[in-house]
């Protein structure tokens, strides 16, 4: 059935103050569904997970929901999806626990396209542990990063590969199954970060390739933590630092303290959000989330044809996000003009796209834009033609201040 925008945004109580957003890429706005499940969580009985007190069985539940939500989604195994604080932290803590298992003259491997957060946890970890750091490039002229970057940098002392599954900076989408092929040769494992990714494309772990695959859920509707999925053999293979009396098991074993049990709810509720954005689906949780992407990716791609034709119109834009392969998310540039100035001219009139590098540094700096990056435009399922329309008219107006 058609992708149902009216009745979608009427769920997202925080499009009542007339925002047009497009800081979706730094964090989606919240529906009205998960929002309540965070509340239903905290209003009930909720204690340290057990199976005799209501409390107990309740945070029982919501971990064990959450898990299977996130596994349908990433198409992934229940028992290998892990909860952290943030996809920052969960790369920090595999960093420092899969260094224990590299000696010196071993090689991992970065990217320049990469969020920081996939890029520094690797770099540090590699020099503690004596290990060389190499980097794969990516083409700043077309934005792409091919698996001939990989291979170029991969070796037989290749450890680890970590690149992103989409650029949150200029949106190029690797083609990371290929690249998987490519790492698992050389017998390396694959980090994958698929925060800005999972917001746009349905995810089959098992397809990519990845061995770890990182996401957020407040990129897609849902509350401020992150998940990692692996298998669930490969995380017993792994004895990262924890508490004594905590358990072993995995994945609790990788899961530091007690978890946001109403930030759980809250997940596995943005979950079943999105797969009701197909409104006329059946099945599985997972058919339901297959068929509400392709409505996403239908939805998207029109608004994105729609921005980019406005664009084109206006002169004195560079528009940065050029790969083949790309999420709904647009870098701009100004000439003569800051993209600062133009966030803030925006912002002014009820359109909020902002500007910076967004922890992407290593991109920025390789497009030419130093540290100061560009006016990042990035949509959102709840984005419509009229966000859209205000987008293009209010860069029209800042071009002509």
């Amino acid at each position: 059935m058609p992708y149902d925008i009216d009745a979608l945004r009427a769920r997202f109580p925080a499009l009542a103050a007339g925002t047009a957003h497009f800081d979706g890429p730094g964090g989606t706005q919240t529906p009205g569904p998960v929002i309540r499940a965070v509340a239903d969580a905290l209003s009930a009985p909720l204690s340290n997970r057990g199976r005799w007190a209501v409390g107990e069985r309740n945070a029982e539940n919501i971990v064990t929901d959450a898990r299977r939500a996130m596994a349908d989604l990433l198409g992934a195994d229940p028992a290998g999806i892990v909860f952290g604080r943030s996809a920052t932290q969960l790369a920090y803590d595999f960093s420092r626990t899969l260094a224990r298992t590299w000696s010196p003259g071993d090689e991992v491997v970065v990217t320049s396209l990469d969020h920081d957060s996939n890029i520094r946890p690797w770099t540090q970890a590699a020099e503690r542990a004596g290990v060389t750091v190499r980097r794969a490039d990516f083409d700043p002229a077309t934005g792409e990063l091919t698996p001939g970057h990989i291979r170029a940098v991969l070796s037989d002392r290749t450890r680890l590969v970590a690149v992103t599954a989409a650029s949150n900076l200029i949106g190029t989408r690797p083609r990371i199954a290929e690249i998987a092929r490519a790492v698992h040769e050389a017998g390396a494992l694959l980090y994958v970060d698929g925060v800005h990714y999972t917001a746009h494309c349905l995810v089959d772990v098992e397809q990519l390739g990845a061995d770890f695959f990182t996401c957020s859920p407040y990129k897609f509707l849902g509350p401020h933590h992150g998940v990692l999925a692996a298998r669930p053999a490969l995380l017993e293979t792994l004895r990262p630092d924890k508490l004594l009396p905590s358990s072993d098991a995995v994945p609790e074993r990788f899961e530091l303290g007690t978890l946001p049990y109403e930030f759980l709810a809250g997940t596995r509720a943005a979950v079943d959000f999105i797969a009701g954005f197909d409104t006329g689906a059946t099945g599985t949780r997972r058919d339901r989330l297959a068929a509400g992407y392709r409505a996403l990716e239908q939805h998207e791609e029109t608004l994105r044809t729609r921005m980019e034709k406005g664009l084109a119109t206006l002169d004195g834009i560079t528009v940065h996000s050029r790969a083949a392969e790309r999420t709904p998310t647009l870098l701009l540039t100004f000439d003569g003009r800051s993209a600062a100035d133009a966030h803030r001219f925006l912002a002014d009139r009820g359109v909020h796209a902002p500007a910076g590098s967004f922890y992407a540094l290593e991109a920025s700096r390789r497009l030419g834009l130093g540290d100061t990056g560009g006016l990042r435009a990035g949509l959102a399922p709840y984005n419509n033609a009229d966000d859209v329309d205000r987008f293009v008219e209010g860069l029209a107006d800042f071009l002509r201040s």
